[in-house]
């Protein structure tokens, strides 16, 4: 049987996703067999493991910290929101249906029970440490009865709980000791230890609080992480992606993505933001596009209502002003969708809408269909003509999450050609780029962490720009592995790891 450690928050977006990330490379450069789980997830920024099934992004950037490859028993719970406090919900990598914030709730997540308990015991049977994430806050008393992500997986497991706090946003100590105070007794004894998170400043002038914070819980402060800004981890909520809108960075070359009220997977976007001569700015509600180098439409949730809030709020006007007068524009996914001449939904699988219009900068329609694709896909690139850059490339990486289908109604240049679909060899087209090259669609997530495609694009709009191309193809991988060893580094220093062991050892008998 494994040990189990496991990571809760005393709110949402206080850092238990990336210490549990941390946590997970500490064990496996200690030489620990180490797996991520959280057994519930809420994002729009998934992906596809090699079998097909959708998992959230955040246990994916923790699986490649210890090492692994992801799968969906590491998040077998995922819930991905399609607006008016609906859900889609998938359960081990399938979608099972839509359902209300109260179905869920009050009738189905206990159901799900099962499936994470079995997930669990495999997990335990396979490795020797578990880092557990929970999510929100344990002391969410509404919500507390149908549990099956912080307490009653804690019990479950077991596991020792550290409980984290956000020291930037302020009113932490209060924070700590309210989520304790709401805690019955027995889940305030699964309680273990107290982390102090994103913390700036001098931590002397912190003791003092430290010092009261032990002596009112009766619990140990494991540590205080400082503040890391520019992780180049992977994240999945939309908090984050507020957290990447106010970046300070500028570069030779603007890149504006539009942020969509129902965005998915801007994960697809990191790459280009981590490259030196690149800004990456998410357009939000009531901000123009300006003159960026080049326009992204990202992935949607829900294409439909999306495409409506691009054509209420000006941006449909704006954008197709700004093709016609020679700015490129890429469309992923959803956004490839909302490229072509009508969105159909006849099923209503994603709104109460039949169809909409689309921007017309594509001549095809998509039709929504009721099963969803989910595949890793490999691709291959032959003369590929966005920008004019004639670009040929074997060995393309992606992944599919859609549950549209699109259709041409004249012929077209496809983007890529997908060669490799879930392991099976297949021959099949995908996307397309528009006759003067300035408009290109594609399904694949992920199309810009393949590094020399990623650099042509990017020196092909230097060019554009009157600048030198660079040349440069950073190893996206290697980028990833420095960010996991650079965060494990920071909290390693920055917390009592002998204790945490000493915790996890006792805990769990050994």
């Amino acid at each position: 049987m494994a040990k189990a450690i496991m990571l809760q928050g005393t709110s949402s977006h206080v850092g238990k996703s990336i210490l549990t990330t941390a946590l997970c490379r500490i064990f496996k450069q200690d030489g620990q067999k180490v797996t991520p789980f959280k057994s519930q997830n809420m994002a729009l920024n998934s992906y596809v493991t090699k079998d097909g099934g959708e998992m959230g992004r955040a246990q994916v950037a923790q699986a490649e910290a210890a090492g692994l490859e992801p799968t969906v028993e590491m998040n077998p719970v995922l819930l991905k929101p399609t607006g008016n406090s609906c859900s889609q919900v998938i359960v081990m990598g399938k979608p099972v249906g839509n359902m209300s914030a109260k179905e869920y709730h009050s009738g189905y997540s206990l159901t799900a029970l099962g499936v994470v308990t079995e997930c669990l015991q495999k997990l335990h049977n396979d490795f020797d440490v578990i880092v557990i994430e929970g999510a929100g806050s344990p002391a969410e008393v509404n919500l507390k009865d149908n549990d099956i992500v912080n307490m009653r997986i804690a019990k479950l497991a077991p596991a020792p709980v550290l409980l984290i706090a956000d020291i930037d946003r302020g009113g932490a100590l209060a924070s700590v000791v309210g989520t304790l105070e709401l805690l019955e007794p027995d889940e305030r004894d699964l309680v273990k230890g107290i982390i102090i998170n994103k913390f700036r400043g001098d931590i002397n002038l912190l003791k003092p609080a430290l010092d009261f914070l032990e002596t009112k819980t009766g619990k140990p402060v494991l540590g205080v992480i400082p503040h890391l800004d520019r992780l180049g981890i992977d994240d999945e909520d939309s908090v984050s992606l507020e957290d990447k809108q106010q970046s300070n960075k500028t570069g030779e070359l603007d890149i504006a993505v539009l942020r969509l009220p129902k965005i998915s997977n801007f994960t697809d976007f990191d790459a280009l933001a981590n490259e030196s001569d690149v800004q990456v700015r998410y357009v939000r509600q009531g901000e123009t596009i300006g003159k960026p180098d080049l326009i992204i439409l990202p992935g949607s949730k829900n294409t439909t209502e999306d495409l409506l809030y691009l054509r209420h709020n000006g941006y449909e006007k704006e954008l197709i002003k700004l093709v016609k007068s020679g700015t490129p524009v890429v469309g992923i996914c959803g956004g490839y969708q909302m490229l072509g001449r009508e969105v159909q939904d006849p099923d209503h699988t994603e709104s109460d809408l039949d169809k909409v219009m689309g921007l017309g900068l594509i001549d095809s329609i998509t039709i929504f269909e009721a099963d969803k694709v989910t595949h890793q896909v490999k691709a291959t690139a032959d003369n590929h003509k966005f920008l004019g850059i004639n670009y040929s490339g074997d060995n393309l990486t992606g992944y599919e999450i859609h549950m549209g289908r699109t259709q041409f109604l004249t012929p077209f240049d496809p983007a890529f050609t997908i060669t490799t679909r879930s392991g099976e060899q297949v021959q099949m087209t995908d996307g397309a780029v528009s006759a003067d090259g300035l408009v290109m669609g594609t399904y694949m997530h992920g199309i810009f962490d393949n590094d020399a495609y990623r650099r042509a694009v990017l020196d092909a709009l230097r060019i554009r720009k009157g600048l030198s191309p660079l040349g440069i193809v950073q190893d996206t991988q290697a980028r990833k592995d420095a960010a996991y060893d650079r965060l494990a580094d920071v909290v390693r220093q920055s917390m009592n790891m002998d204790l945490v062991y000493r915790i996890i050892n006792e805990t769990n008998g050994r």
